[in-house]
């Protein structure tokens, strides 16, 4: 018999409306730990505390952490999805459906209602009226496919202002590959030909482009223009040349998403096929680790997925009927702009789609699990080597970066399982430190997140140090106070030594060199295993996150106006005082009765200003 979840939250059902809403968990720091939400506020809350209990792992690790309840009253089902979405992306509640990507997708974005219109690649799809085609999972690979596309169809590539104001067309058009309409070479109506031909050609429609292309050819020829019939018949060999035969079609010649869902051993994979117009063009997948129930796990993943800025498709193919279909297909409806059909199949060719859909998460599933076998073993090796307690799921590297002590900043990268999790990444400002004094930064870095780990019950299975025993003494003594020494361990990861020659000349450099408190001599990894990759890798990764850091930083100062920092001058008068003198240099050289006699600004801030601007006096 399973026993009711240990919570000190103490549920009394008759305080819950009974109408549909949205409710958020928070813990006892107030922070929302979980979004949901019902069409029966009361009556699901209910479930969460019932005599069984609810049988999801996440769900006793979140009651467990439970201190409040709050309840937002919505009129429909429909809003309630709404605000839940919305909640979510605000809060990032932990406990919510997280969906990690396997890899990032690109679309072609063309606005028809420009005069010349031109393809864009954006990773953002907008509803601005654009027409969008994709997605597509490698930009590589697409600016490869525009440049076939250039060939046969030269549109403007840059902007068509900025090219007029080059006074002549720019290199494209000297190589065939623009029509250069921003100096009058095509008409708008020739130029919409073009662009018709090129949204064809994405559309899926190759034969209509090519049927059109061999006419105007033939065409050409029988009026002896054969330079212009030559062209074309070019345009038709890289058409097909270019286009890749699909071997996956589906004769509904619609756009649609299949869903594929494979499940094992209370992990979920889905695989989305994305067709276009008939033809496969791409796949993603999505490793799950939250176990919801069959219905409840799919209505949650589309809603997560299709809340992103993607294209919505015509319609959306699922292994099995998720609950609010109805609620959710109205909200697709209204993000996209037109109808989408959510539908189960149960015969026929669509059939077959989805059950290739689910080959392909089952696939994907398996490669998945290889990969995880195999960093398994790298992380057992690590255990072995760094004598540690356990095997380190969560390894945190810390690096400061700072120039002469200035905008000092620390970061944070993590792996996760052996793989990097770039949403657990942090910066640091160092806030306590003056000048340049890395092991005090690194105390500071190492405290901050330390306390916090401590509240959080997050605290890391290794902690690896850019530095040598230095920098491990540091964190020794840091971790002896806050009586974390042995819970959690440290290592110092020390740059190759380079030996050189008399004559200066590098003849040999030394393997890199890992230090343990309380042990004299470095552990050495074996040069080239993965294992020391892996160190390696996350090394760099903290050095690459705290430089990229302090270049914003560093950027950002470099823009800032001495006129940020007078009190009294905000960003309305700043312009007003910069309009008046015409300059900053200008503003420098005033007179503090010049100042004085700006229109609108006092005498006191006068003099307040002159004196920012003339420390020397």
């Amino acid at each position: 018999m399973t026993t009711e979840p240990k919570t000190s939250f103490q549920f009394k059902p008759q305080t819950y409306p009974t109408r549909p809403g949205v409710y958020l968990m928070r813990n006892d720091r107030g922070e929302v730990i979980y979004v949901g939400k019902a069409a029966n506020l009361r009556t699901r809350l209910r479930s969460y505390f019932s005599r069984q209990g609810d049988s999801r792992p996440q769900v006793r690790f979140l009651l467990k952490r439970l201190a409040d309840i709050e309840t937002i009253v919505t009129d429909t089902e429909k809003e309630a999805l709404i605000l839940e979405n919305t909640l979510i992306k605000k809060h990032k509640p932990r406990y919510n459906i997280d969906l990690r990507d396997d890899k990032t997708y690109v679309s072609l974005r063309i606005d028809l209602n420009e005069t010349f219109p031109a393809l864009e690649i954006v990773r953002r799809v907008k509803r601005d009226g654009a027409t969008y085609f994709g997605p597509y999972s490698s930009a590589g690979a697409v600016r490869q496919t525009l440049k076939q596309i250039y060939r046969i169809f030269p549109l403007r590539h840059y902007p068509v202002e900025a090219c007029r104001r080059r006074g002549r067309p720019c290199l494209f058009h000297q190589i065939g590959q623009c029509c250069a309409p921003c100096h009058g070479m095509i008409s708008p109506a020739d130029y919409r030909s073009l662009v018709d031909g090129v949204i064809a050609l994405l559309s899926g429609r190759e034969k209509d482009v090519v049927d059109l292309l061999n006419t105007r050819m033939h065409r050409a020829a029988e009026e002896l223009r054969f330079e212009e019939a030559g062209m074309l018949r070019d345009q038709v060999h890289a058409i097909e040349a270019t286009v890749e035969k699909q071997k996956v079609a589906s004769p509904a010649g619609i756009d649609q998403d299949v869903i594929g869902i494979h499940r094992e051993g209370g992990e979920v994979q889905v695989s989305i096929l994305s067709i276009r117009n008939g033809t496969l063009i791409g796949q993603r997948n999505f490793p799950l680790e939250w176990r919801l129930e069959q219905e409840a796990l799919l209505t949650a993943f589309l809603q997560e997925y299709y809340a992103r800025d993607i294209i919505i498709p015509d319609e959306i193919l699922l292994p099995w009927a998720c609950d609010a279909g109805d609620v959710l297909g109205e909200w697709l409806r209204e993000r996209r702009g037109r109808k989408v059909t959510l539908a189960v199949p149960h015969r026929g060719d669509k059939v077959a789609l989805v059950k290739m859909a689910n080959r392909n998460a089952e696939e994907a599933f398996r490669s998945r699990g290889a990969k995880h076998e195999a960093r398994t073993r790298l992380l057992d090796e690590l255990r072995e080597k760094f004598h540690l307690p356990h095997r380190p799921h969560r390894i945190e590297c810390f690096d400061i970066s700072n120039i002469q002590g200035e905008h000092s900043v620390g970061s944070m990268a993590v792996l996760q399982d052996g793989e990097p999790a770039r949403r657990e990444y942090r910066h640091y400002r160092i806030k306590s430190v003056t000048g340049a004094d890395d092991y005090a930064s690194l105390e500071e870095v190492l405290r901050r997140r330390l306390i916090r780990g401590i509240a959080d019950e997050l605290l890391p299975d290794l902690i690896l140090i850019d530095g040598g025993k230095g920098q491990l003494a540091v964190v020794a003594t840091l971790l002896a106070e806050l009586k974390l020494t042995g819970r959690v361990p440290v290592v110092g990861i020390a740059k190759s030594r380079v030996f050189r020659n008399v004559r200066g000349t590098a003849v040999e450099r030394s393997e890199e060199r890992f230090f343990l408190p309380g042990r004299k001599n470095p552990v050495t990894l074996r040069q080239g295993s993965p294992t020391l990759f892996l160190l390696e890798r996350l090394r760099d990764e903290a050095h690459r996150f705290a430089i990229q850091h302090h270049r914003k930083l560093r950027s950002k100062a470099a823009l800032r106006s001495p006129l940020d920092v007078v009190p009294g001058i905000g960003p309305k008068r700043r312009r007003q005082l910069l309009k008046h003198f015409g300059s900053l240099k200008k503003l420098r050289e005033a007179k503090l009765g010049q100042l004085e006699a700006v229109p609108g600004l006092p005498a006191s801030l006068a003099a307040v200003l002159y004196r920012h601007l003339h420390p020397e006096t």
